[in-house]
C-alpha cells in the first residue's frame, strides 16, 4: 500500500538536519534536566541521541542556563555526539540570546513563542531583537504557538470581529483560528525583517485530540513552511501515548507534519527516551520509516497460560534495541527486518513464516517444541530450557548472513 502523499513544505536545514521537502519526517525530544546544570543535562542529550531523537530541545530560561549551552554543546562533541541542539525561549529570550551570545553561536534553531515574547509596546521590538540574531547567525527558527500562552490582545481582536459576524463562530472556533493566525502573522513579520522563507518552522501546540488535528489541517492548507507536531500536556503513561499517537496518527496520514514529537510526562523516576522509543515506534508502525527491527508478538489467550513466550517477546525485543545502533553501523537495510515471536500453533507458524525470522512456541498442552522459520521455512526445532538464548544466537547468526555490510559490495 502506498504512503500518503506528504504536504509540500519547503526543506530548512537545523544543523545537518533537514526538516521538511523530501526529508524523511525528523524524531524530536526535549530535556527535562536543569539546563545550567551541565553534567545532568549532557548526560540526557546523550541518552535522547542514543535512542534516535535527531532534534533535542532544551529549556533557556535564564542567564546560567544560556552560559551552559556552549558548555553542553562543547561536552557533547567530546563525546561524539553531534545531535542538533534547540533552544527554547519564552519572556527574556531576547535579553538572554544578546547577552550571551555564544548561547546563540551554540544553538542549531531558536524555538521563540509568540504569546510569550513580551506584551503591548514591547512585543514587538523584542521578538525583532530574537529574529534579527537568528539572521545575523543564519539560524532557523520554529514559531511555536500554544494555546496555553495565547496572544490574548490578539485572541481579543478576533473574538470582536466574530460577534461583528451575521453568523458568529463557536468560542472555540475563535480559539483554533487565533492560533492559526497568531503563527502565520508571526512567520510573515519575521520575514520582513529579514528572515529566509526557508528558515521557519511552524507549530501550533494543543493539549486536545480533535484541536490538534483540525488546527494542523487549517495551518497545512494555508502556508508551505514545515510544521512540527505534538500534542501538548498529552500527559503520563498509555493516556499521553495514545492521545498523541491518535491525534499525530491522523495527521500523517493526511501527509501533514514534518517532524513529530510525543511529550509525555514521565513517571516518577522514569526514563525520559521513552518518548522518543513511541516517536519510532509511530512512525514505523505506519510505514513511513524503520528505526529498529519489529516485533510481531501475539497477545495471548488461554492457549498460552504460560508466560514465557511474553518473557520471550520482551527478551527478543530488548535485545533488538541493544543491538540495533552496531547494526544499523555495520549492516544495510537491517532495521526494515521483522521478527515474530508466537504463542501457540493457532497463528504462531504462519505468522513466523511471514517473518523474516520467527519462532513459534509451544501453547499449553502442545508438544514442548518450537520450530524457527527463515524467509519462510523452517530450519530448526529449538527445545529445552535455552530457548531464549538459542532463539537470539539464530537472530545474530540471520543478521549477519542476510544483510550486507556497509561498504561491500553487491
Amino acid at each position: 500500500m502506498a504512503l500518503p502523499t506528504r504536504r509540500s513544505s519547503v526543506p530548512v536545514r537545523v544543523g545537518d538536519v533537514t526538516v521538511g521537502g523530501n526529508a524523511p519526517i525528523v524524531v524530536q525530544s526535549m530535556t527535562n534536566t536543569d539546563t545550567a546544570d551541565v553534567e545532568s543535562t549532557v548526560r540526557q542529550v546523550a541518552a535522547l541521541a542514543r535512542a534516535g531523537s535527531e532534534l533535542v530541545r532544551v529549556t533557556v530560561n535564564e542567564r546560567d542556563a544560556a552560559a551552559a549551552v556552549p558548555r553542553i554543546r562543547d561536552a557533547l562533541a567530546r563525546q561524539g555526539i553531534s545531535v542538533p541542539l534547540v533552544g527554547d525561549f519564552h519572556f527574556n529570550g531576547h535579553k538572554l540570546l544578546k547577552d550571551e551570545p555564544a548561547c546563540a553561536e551554540a544553538l542549531a534553531k531558536l524555538r521563540i513563542n509568540p504569546g510569550n515574547v513580551g506584551r503591548g509596546s514591547k512585543r514587538d521590538p523584542q521578538f525583532a531583537e530574537m529574529i534579527e540574531i537568528a539572521c545575523r547567525l543564519a539560524k532557523p527558527v520554529r514559531i511555536g504557538v500554544n494555546w496555553g500562552s495565547l496572544d490574548q490582545d490578539l485572541l481579543t481582536r478576533l473574538m470582536d470581529e466574530n460577534s461583528r459576524r451575521e453568523s458568529p463562530w463557536d468560542a472555540m472556533d475563535v480559539v483554533r483560528e487565533a492560533i492559526v493566525v497568531s503563527a502565520l502573522d508571526s512567520a510573515r513579520r519575521a520575514e520582513e525583517l529579514g528572515l529566509p522563507h526557508d528558515a521557519i518552522i511552524l507549530s501550533a501546540k494543543v493539549s486536545g485530540v480533535q484541536d490538534l488535528i483540525s488546527i494542523y489541517r487549517s495551518l497545512g492548507s494555508r502556508c508551505d513552511y514545515p510544521l512540527h507536531l505534538g500534542l501538548t500536556e498529552a500527559g503520563m503513561g498509555s493516556k499521553g501515548i495514545v492521545a498523541s499517537s491518535a491525534s499525530i496518527g491522523v495527521l500523517l496520514q493526511q501527509g501533514i507534519g514534518d517532524t513529530i514529537r510525543i511529550s509525555l510526562t514521565p513517571e516518577p523516576g522514569g526514563d525520559r527516551t521513552r518518548e522518543v522509543v513511541v516517536a519510532q515506534e509511530l512512525l514505523q508502525t505506519m510505514g513511513f520509516r524503520a528505526f529498529t527491527p519489529l516485533v510481531v508478538a501475539c497477545p495471548g489467550c488461554g492457549r498460552t497460560t504460560s508466560t514465557y513466550f511474553q518473557e520471550l517477546a520482551q527478551g527478543i525485543e530488548g535485545h533488538l534495541r541493544r543491538r540495533m545502533p552496531e547494526w544499523r553501523a555495520e549492516y544495510e537495510g537491517v532495521e526494515d527486518m521483522t521478527v515474530a515471536v508466537m504463542g501457540c500453533v493457532v497463528n504462531g507458524p504462519g505468522e513466523s513464516k511471514h517473518a523474516n525470522i520467527g519462532i513459534s512456541l509451544p501453547g499449553t498442552g502442545e508438544r514442548p517444541v518450537a520450530p524457527v522459520y527463515e524467509d519462510g521455512e523452517k530450519t530448526v526445532t529449538l527445545k529445552g530450557e535455552a530457548i531464549g538464548a538459542e532463539f537470539q544466537a539464530l537472530v545474530e547468526a540471520y543478521v549477519a548472513r542476510r544483510f550486507r555490510r556497509r561498504g561491500e559490495r553487491a
